[in-house]
């Protein structure tokens, strides 16, 4: 099979989806090659745990009101590949992403085309389409260092919120994690709300790390007040949290202020309310659990839920116990999925009450929670039935 013959779809169907072990080395490559074909704009990494998406989409969204070419690129999508690359308000089209892909296949030989991982290759495709604009808004992946993001030289880094996650990649604490997502800055970091009061140390210790290693000095600075500027009510608070963080780096970048530019931003699956009794968000990690605490404390939910088997998802329940009515469990098709039997002995070891009919009534609250892949199977679910 002849892999340049492939249309955009057809070829990320062979192309690997998870790492068993990184090797930056195919990646580095490919953007060598690249980068004598185009100018890359300013560019904004933004690495952490939790927050990234939000973070990203708030800047880019308010970047491109304020008449800057901006292209934000995330990961993973919620329905639709074209989710992961915005442009300048919109999704990426079709025929947009198609000419990126028939230039990197004309561009690169066929053995680093199979070298290429899924991840790898659309960030490509990103950093092709971001040519000649004003802002480039890199979300890291799944690392920060060895992220595939981090193949470009970043202007200026966001922190978002760091914990305990992907630590068979990462490191099994939140210094070694921090360090991790932190190595990847190449000049000033920003450092937005945290939980641990280790990563700012961690950043000290970093900033150290590089000078000796490249002789070269990194600046950090932290966002101290996060209830300094009167925010739209309507954003949950951790939302409120990272537009702070955002507000910071349009400090940094000398862009106005106009906070009514943040309302109509989009946020698919951040905390999202899509029905009046119906919120959906993308979390799959205790971090992300302890701000669903906090923003339905007092209240009790029907949890529409399932998880990733190395995910915590005990933790996870634990914390997300005392706003749980009961709780359903959306079957999912894919092997990286919890076994229904394990997840259903810690329900029941927790007291979690489980309801096996998952019929939406009007007059009951319902959250689904528990990964991109939960989001989207409940969205796909929901509209085919009201069609």
């Amino acid at each position: 099979m002849n892999i340049k013959s492939l249309n955009l779809e057809e070829f990320l169907k062979y192309k690997t989806m998870y790492y068993d072990k990184i090797d930056f080395s195919f990646v580095i490559k490919a953007w060598k090659i690249l980068e004598t074909k185009i100018k890359l704009p300013f560019v904004i990494h933004i690495v952490g745990t939790n927050g990234k998406g939000s973070t990203g989409r708030f800047l880019s969204h308010y970047l491109h009101k304020q008449n800057y070419k901006t292209l934000h690129y995330s990961s993973p999508h919620i329905l639709k590949f074209n989710e992961r690359i915005w442009i300048n308000g919109y999704d990426v089209s079709d025929e947009e992403l198609e000419y990126a892909h028939k230039f990197l296949q004309n561009l690169y030989e066929i053995k680093l085309l199979e070298k290429l991982t899924y991840f790898e290759y659309t960030t490509l495709l990103a950093l092709y389409l971001s040519n000649n604009f004003d802002y480039l808004v890199l979300e890291a992946g799944l690392g920060g260092e060895f992220d595939a993001t981090n193949v470009v030289k970043n202007n200026l880094s966001l922190i978002t919120t760091i914990g305990l996650d992907h630590i068979s990649f990462l490191g099994d604490s939140i210094e070694k994690i921090a360090t991790t997502k932190m190595r990847s800055v190449d000049q000033k970091m920003i450092i937005g709300y945290q939980v641990f009061d280790e990563v700012y140390e961690t950043a000290l210790n970093v900033k150290k790390q590089i000078l000796k290693e490249r002789n070269t000095d990194i600046k950090i600075s932290k966002v101290l007040d996060f209830e300094k500027y009167s925010l739209n009510p309507k954003f949950a608070t951790y939302l409120k949290r990272n537009l702070h963080l955002v507000i910071a780096c349009l400090e940094e970048l000398k862009i106005p202020l106009d906070l009514k530019l943040f309302d109509d931003t989009p946020l698919f699956g951040r905390c999202q309310r899509i029905e009046k009794n119906i919120i959906i968000d993308v979390g799959h990690n205790p971090l992300a659990a302890m701000v669903l605490v906090e923003e339905f404390k007092d209240k009790k939910v029907n949890l529409i839920y399932n998880s990733y088997a190395d995910k915590d998802y005990k933790e996870v329940l634990t914390i997300l116990k005392p706003i749980i009515k009961t709780l359903f469990i959306i079957d999912l098709d894919d092997k990286r999925i919890i076994q229904k039997d394990k997840l259903l002995k810690v329900l029941d070891e927790l007291k979690i009450k489980q309801n096996s009919n998952c019929n939406l009534k009007d007059d009951e609250e319902y959250l689904v929670f528990g990964s991109f892949l939960v989001v989207e199977k409940f969205l796909k679910n929901f509209y085919d039935e009201k069609s």
